[in-house]
């Protein structure tokens, strides 16, 4: 006699609402979290914790110590929405309340995993039909030429930021990248599953090195396709091309370069989650910024969010109600209840986003 399906153990998730729309898409993530809780019988507890430009406002500290400790020990996973605002900054011109490198270095966060993909119904500067991108960037999250964050050098005539890569982070990405295209079903143009690598390696030291080593991993995964690309040739091919891609493997600044070029190409930043993966933690959040020239107006494109959520759910091994969401998504945009406008914002609101996805879950 078969055995009755345990439930799920309750899931302790921290929210950090961010700065300018964060607070608006971090609603509307919770409110799709919530919904599909009660639909798939999860039990989720949701607990804010301070992080951002208003944080640091008020601490001096993008995120408090404290804080971060908890992220670390208390919860499974985080959400956080999209912080920093221009005017806060430190002494060298530099934004204040990021938190890519607090977060991203405090909990070894080194897979940092965008996925680009085209939903019906949503119009781009592209000629290309859904089922055409559908690829993922993997990106190197603790190092590379971020790592120089708040340790440039500089005076008033020149200055310098050091890029620099290390063999135990080459390989853990890469192997990351690698076991990923295990789990896809290859890239759209041939159905090949392969992993490309982008770097600068004709040029730069450190880029020959990160193929190198994408090399040594790669002869461990003789089922997938190796596959090279120049970033700038890679820029190029996202978007002549993109049907090629399946999973793309990449020093830190390339990644988050041509992630925003892919966004483009399937409706804007506003489309595009994002994980950030270690060993022992994993927050989510939308690829785009905080844009407070819209906050409060109810203009935000929330899909990012809610997209994230449901890799947030993955993470957790909650994989029924992590899908449920994308079809809702994919549903709310293919029957036109949810339109984005040429500046990527969605004609029913922020909130009109969240009821027609609410309702098709």
């Amino acid at each position: 006699m078969p055995f009755p399906a345990q439930p799920s153990p309750p899931r302790r998730i921290a929210v950090i609402r961010g700065d300018g729309i964060g607070p608006e898409l971090v609603d509307s993530a919770v409110e799709v979290l919530s919904a599909v809780a009660d639909r798939e019988g999860l039990e989720l507890h949701f607990s804010t914790e301070p992080g951002g430009a208003a944080t640091y406002r008020e601490t001096g500290h993008a995120m408090p110590p404290e804080a971060l400790d908890r992220l670390r020990t208390e919860y499974d996973a985080t959400l956080k929405g999209p912080v920093g605002l221009p005017e806060v900054r430190k002494a060298d011109g530099t934004e204040a309340g990021l938190l890519g490198g607090v977060l991203r270095l405090g909990l070894d966060t080194y897979a940092n995993v965008r996925p680009i993909r085209l939903l019906p119904g949503v119009r781009t500067p592209v000629r290309f039909e859904p089922g055409q991108i559908d690829y993922v960037i993997v990106r190197e999250n603790t190092e590379g030429l971020y790592l120089s964050r708040g340790a440039g050098v500089g005076n008033e005539r020149a200055a310098a930021d050091q890029l620099m890569v290390t063999r135990e982070g080459c390989e853990r990405i890469v192997r990351f990248a690698f076991e990923l295209a295990r789990t896809r079903s290859g890239a759209p143009a041939d159905g090949r599953r392969r992993v490309t690598c982008v770097d600068k390696s004709n040029v730069l030291r450190s880029f020959a090195f990160f193929r190198r080593v994408y090399d040594e991993v790669a002869a461990d995964y003789p089922d997938i396709e190796r596959d090279y690309r120049y970033s700038d040739a890679a820029a190029h091919d996202l978007v002549a091309d993109p049907a090629h891609f399946d999973v793309i493997v990449t020093e830190n600044f390339l990644g988050d370069l041509l992630s925003d070029l892919g966004a483009a190409t399937v409706g804007g930043l506003g489309m595009c989650p994002s994980a950030n993966i270690g060993r022992a933690s994993a927050y989510f959040e939308p690829i785009h910024g905080s844009a407070p020239g819209i906050a409060g107006q109810d203009r935000a494109n929330p899909t990012s969010q809610v997209l994230s959520s449901a890799m947030l759910l993955d993470h957790l091994g909650e994989h029924s109600a992590a899908e449920r969401i994308r079809r809702a998504v994919a549903a709310a945009y293919a029957e036109g209840a949810v339109e984005i406008d040429e500046r990527g914002q969605p004609t029913c609101g922020t909130r009109g986003v969240t009821r027609a996805v609410v309702e098709r879950l």
